[in-house]
């Protein structure tokens, strides 16, 4: 057998050996941008037959829009620097759905360095693609999870934690006023002993959807802080924003009627709420507004329960100073 025979059969068994695989090879003439080569299994995957494939202008085209621009930008680029790259895209298949693709390109040179064409590998990849999205679904319901009251389903600490950070910088770089809530369920231990922690679970549930209920501010946040401990986190609130939400948290809570018979407030369930507002300063701490208004729900607690008590901060500066404190001595009916 000739050199010349022995070619063409080691060819047609390498063109045996690439038609037969899932991954579709293909060619590209950089001088005209036009294929040369590009597999037949393009047209099981796709539904374009392989003789429709003339330039890179119908690779481009038979291209997602989102991913178009971004996808052929890179490749041009690569290509053109004389850099092997791969891309992932979406191609649109001859019925109007599309296939995720991956692309993996090697950039030939001639003898002077100069780009001579582009060979390369289309892969199938949806499948991956599709488990990826699943675990990155995954992923996002967890962190949703970790960031949500188990019992409640309102927001945990963590979450009200890290909004409180975020909330708090924004107002001390805007100078915007911000305030806080901070309720506890009176005579809670009380409840759970007459009526079992199955309903005090029940109660606490009612109580944080009805805390959602009295807030209206597109960043208002309600999180349950511990136990029977309720906190509410009011970004661009003043000290009359404030009072109004705490009394509507009030008035729906004694609105709902829980019967609590050990309770010394017309034996209904009650809460104690301690409110405050500042507008943070460079050198206020966070956690100094935050033991401040704890100060003010203690003291709602030992005045009586069932009542509000509030406080205006002018800049806290890391002490624990507190200026210009108000209460409300009495809760309003409903």
């Amino acid at each position: 057998m000739s050199d010349a025979s022995e070619l063409v059969n080691d060819s047609e068994v390498y063109r045996t050996l690439l038609e037969s695989t899932k991954a579709i090879p293909w060619k590209i003439d950089w001088a005209s941008m036009k294929f040369t080569y590009i597999g037949p299994q393009i047209e099981a995957l796709l539904g374009w037959s392989p003789e429709s494939w003339v330039s890179v202008e119908d690779w481009a085209m038979r291209m997602h829009a989102e991913d178009r621009e971004h996808v052929v930008n890179f490749c041009v680029t690569q290509s053109k620097a004389g850099v092997d790259h791969e891309a992932d895209y979406r191609a649109l298949t001859k019925d109007n759905g599309y296939v995720w693709i991956r692309d993996v390109v090697h950039v030939v040179r001639n003898d002077r360095g100069e780009v001579e064409a582009l060979i390369g590998f289309m892969f199938d990849i949806s499948e991956r693609k599709k488990t990826e999205d699943q675990l990155l679904s995954l992923q996002k319901e967890l962190e949703v999870l970790s960031f949500k009251d188990g019992l409640t389903n309102i927001a945990n600490r963590r979450r009200f934690d890290s909004c409180f950070e975020l909330e708090w910088e924004r107002a001390r770089r805007e100078r915007r006023p911000l305030s806080l809530l901070l309720l506890d369920v009176d005579f809670f231990k009380q409840y759970n002993d007459l009526y079992g922690h199955i309903q005090g679970d029940k109660c606490l549930i009612a109580i944080a959807q009805t805390l959602s209920l009295a807030l209206d501010g597109p960043r208002d946040l309600v999180a349950r802080y511990g136990g029977e401990e309720f906190i509410v986190l009011l970004p661009e609130a003043d000290a009359e924003v404030a009072r109004k939400v705490a009394e509507r948290c009030q008035r729906l809570i004694q609105k709902q009627s829980i019967v609590h018979a050990l309770s010394p407030h017309d034996h209904r369930l009650t809460v104690s709420i301690g409110a405050g507002s500042m507008a943070p300063g460079e050198w206020d701490r966070p956690t100094d507004f935050i033991k401040a208004v704890d100060q003010q729900l203690y003291a709602a607690k030992n005045n009586g329960r069932h009542r509000i008590e509030y406080v205006q901060l002018e800049g806290l500066s890391g002490c624990s100073a507190v200026e210009g404190a108000e209460e409300q001595t009495t809760a309003r009916p409903s």
